[in-house]
């Protein structure tokens, strides 16, 4: 087996179209096909939009390969897909109601990457390329020669403890707690653990891929930077050794055998890549004057949906930040919006919860419930001076989306599953007296 030897390296910028190569003069000049390549590569196209998407639009990377992806040990076999579920089809109606879990609990005997994958809860149609997946994984152990790609969305990966390492068709790139990774939809990848057992989250974006955000009248600085985002360079194995490679395909798993290392990209060009997203680089923008913001000014990255301003996913981040409004009640204030709100926190404490909302931990808000501080954060927010107020120990998100986020029965059965969560709202008293 051998392995390019470089330490990790990566490229910035958002969305940008790179070149590059693991052996000199691996990429080809002036076209992407030629009729024969050097090293005796193949030529093969990734592309994760249409071919007559706008220019703006389109996404697509060619890469010069030991191997086209073609080569399979034969056929896919279905497989046990676990507790991975993928809309639609959750067998569940969706309540209402108000939904909180406490974090799943890290066991031995978790497994890889694959194997931890647990579903909490999906919306819209993957076939029909609309809508998301809300997963949580937990892993002990690296994937080895395990490979896994997801033919229905592109994911969106948040670590909420420990590291990872992903080992791409483009590259490998390292990813720790507060920060995102985002691998393309049919990218093959793997992951390891180089410090031990880990747990985060996941969005499976059935929808377009995630942009950047217009900034609109903030202007051209705020929000995520382009330079800011890191993508991987060119990186390979090669390596005849016996793979194993899982697809998720229309919410089943397949797998086959290859006689090889996947990993074997010599050289890649385009802007379809996996990338990942240091969220403390984050420039918030917030109020300086009154009222609490809406939460959709906190929003790193949009999976834009056919309607305008109505996003298919939007990833919403609340990092630490100042809060200096004056006469205001500064919490997110009581709301119902059309929008369909999941949370995680990856550290510290949210300012509109209480103490059951801990790390790893999640909750579920859709469209048109009700929900907001609860009665102990609303009573303090309500009488105490206010000052300048640095919020420090925070690192919290959101998968916000215009589609219903139905739960999976896991997620409604499961011991995590905070029952009295509703409660956190009796202590709110009627203090009418007609009196101004």
């Amino acid at each position: 087996m051998k392995t390019t030897q470089n330490t990790l390296q990566y490229m910035t910028g958002f969305g940008n179209e790179f070149e590059t190569e693991a052996l000199s003069g691996a990429l080809p000049t002036g076209q992407f096909s030629p009729q024969k390549c050097t090293y005796k590569l193949y030529a093969e196209q990734i592309s994760s939009t249409a071919f007559t998407a706008p220019r703006a639009k389109n996404r697509r990377t060619w890469t010069y390969r030991m191997r086209p992806s073609v080569v399979t040990g034969g056929d896919f076999v279905a497989i046990d897909k676990g507790l991975i579920r993928t809309s639609p089809g959750t067998d569940l109606n969706c309540p209402p109601n108000v939904l909180r879990w406490s974090s799943l609990p890290l066991d031995r005997s978790t497994g890889d990457f694959v194997d931890g994958l647990t579903t909490i809860a999906v919306s819209g149609d993957a076939r029909a390329q609309i809508g998301l997946g809300i997963h949580v994984y937990r892993a002990d152990r690296g994937m080895g020669k395990k490979v896994f790609y997801c033919a229905d969305g592109e994911m969106l990966i948040v670590p909420q403890q420990g590291a990872i390492l992903a080992h791409t068709e483009l590259g490998r790139l390292h990813v720790v707690p507060g920060e995102i990774l985002v691998i393309p939809r049919g990218l093959k990848f793997r992951i390891e653990l180089p410090d031990g057992p880990v747990r985060g989250y996941v969005c499976e974006n059935y929808g377009a891929p995630l942009e950047l955000p217009e900034r609109g009248p903030v202007g051209a600085n705020g929000f995520a930077n382009d330079r800011d985002f890191q993508y991987p360079v060119a990186w390979f194995e090669e390596n005849d050794e016996e793979h194993t490679l899982v697809v998720k395909f229309c919410g089943e798993l397949y797998q086959t055998t290859l006689d090889h290392s996947p990993f074997d990209v010599v050289a890649w060009v385009g802007n379809s890549a996996p990338y990942k997203y240091d969220l403390a680089r984050y420039n918030v923008i917030n109020t300086v004057s009154f009222d609490h913001p809406d939460p959709s000014i906190f929003t790193v990255l949009t999976s834009p949906s056919d309607t305008l301003g109505v996003a298919n996913l939007d990833f919403v981040v609340f990092p630490p930040r100042w809060m200096v409004a004056e006469n205001t009640f500064r919490p997110p204030w009581f709301h119902r919006n059309i929008m369909s709100e999941f949370m995680g926190l990856i550290r510290g404490t949210y300012d509109a919860k209480g103490k059951g909302f801990e790390p790893g931990g999640m909750s579920l808000h859709n469209c048109m419930t009700p929900h907001g501080p609860e009665a102990t954060v609303f009573e303090k927010a309500s009488n105490t001076e206010l000052k300048p107020e640095r919020y420090e120990n925070t690192l919290a998100f959101m998968f916000e989306s215009r589609y219903v986020i139905t739960p999976t029965r896991f997620a409604m059965e499961s011991e995590c599953r905070q029952r009295d969560y509703s409660k956190c709202w009796t202590g709110i008293k009627k203090n009418f007296d007609g009196n101004p």
